[in-house]
């Protein structure tokens, strides 16, 4: 196997991510300790932004790998074009040559991730999607830091580390396995004090009357019984955008239950429907 160039690098947080201590160590002892660090939190909490986040602060390219449930690893490593190979061999038209299976290979998100010539972050999205037996074998290649391409008898080894972010939205277990060769993280949902930290982040001359005002009425509409899908800080952003917007907008109206833009905050239909009674109720608030 060759060696694995590796530099030694700390994440502080990005312009546009707000990083409690906690989660800054657990970022940066899984880069010293070069072990994946799983994510889990509910929608909307931060999980996948963080990679970004990393990528952005530490100048490395991002590759995101997004877990589908029919996904096999061997897409995730490289795929064998075999159709393009045969219709070269039969029409002959083609500037690849057919002899050469190597032309018509083509790296998937890790075999990117490792053959790349600069360090990067590679994101694993939502990896609970995938069976057990996918999540497993992908960690023996995470680990190993290295895969088989069979059409070739080639063994790919990557040329650096790369520093390894996986999501889960806790949709399905984990095997033990998985868990023990990760360090694990648990992001919550920010409470009112960092949500004003996070929206002055993105609003940096907002309001504090709106500001405030918006987010204890974000936090109401969260808390309304049998909603199924609640509201993430993105809605909340891109709601205070719409207020902002709106030069009719007065932030006293939510004290009095007048709520615009509903369909902003609730994407399902139920739930919309569910709120917007509460609030014409006014019993929200």
């Amino acid at each position: 196997m060759n060696q694995i160039k590796n530099q030694q690098q700390s994440f502080s947080g990005a312009d546009q991510y707000i990083l409690d201590e906690e989660l800054a160590k657990i970022v940066n002892i899984s880069m010293v300790l070069e072990m994946p660090l799983l994510l889990k939190g509910e929608p909307g909490t931060g999980k996948t932004m963080l990679a970004h986040a990393i990528a952005r602060s530490l100048n490395m390219p991002l590759i995101v790998l997004n877990v589908k449930s029919s996904m096999k690893l061997i897409e995730a490593l490289y795929q064998y074009d075999t159709l393009t190979r045969l219709n070269d061999s039969r029409f002959g038209d083609s500037k690849r040559d057919v002899s050469n299976i190597e032309d018509y290979l083509r790296m998937g998100k890790i075999g990117q991730a490792f053959t790349a010539e600069k360090r990067t972050v590679l994101l694993i999205d939502e990896i609970d999607k995938a069976d057990t037996d996918f999540q497993d074998d992908m960690l023996d290649v995470l680990d190993q830091m290295q895969f088989d391409i069979i059409e070739t008898d080639r063994t790919v080894s990557a040329v650096h580390r790369p520093v390894i972010i996986i999501t889960s939205n806790a949709k399905k277990d984990l095997s033990d396995p998985f868990l023990g060769r990760c360090n694990f993280h648990h992001i919550a949902f920010p409470d009112p004090k960092m949500m004003r930290k996070i929206i002055g982040v993105h609003f940096p001359k907002i309001n504090d009357n709106l500001a405030e005002t918006a987010i204890s009425t974000f936090y109401k509409l969260r808390e309304v019984n049998s909603v199924e899908k609640r509201p993430a800080t993105r809605e909340l952003i891109n709601w205070i955008r719409a207020l902002q917007a709106d030069p009719d907008f007065k932030p006293s109206s939510l004290t009095k239950g007048d709520i615009p833009y509903l369909g902003v905050l609730f994407k399902k239909s139920q739930d919309y429907a569910l709120v917007q009674a509460g609030v014409k109720r006014r019993g929200l608030f």
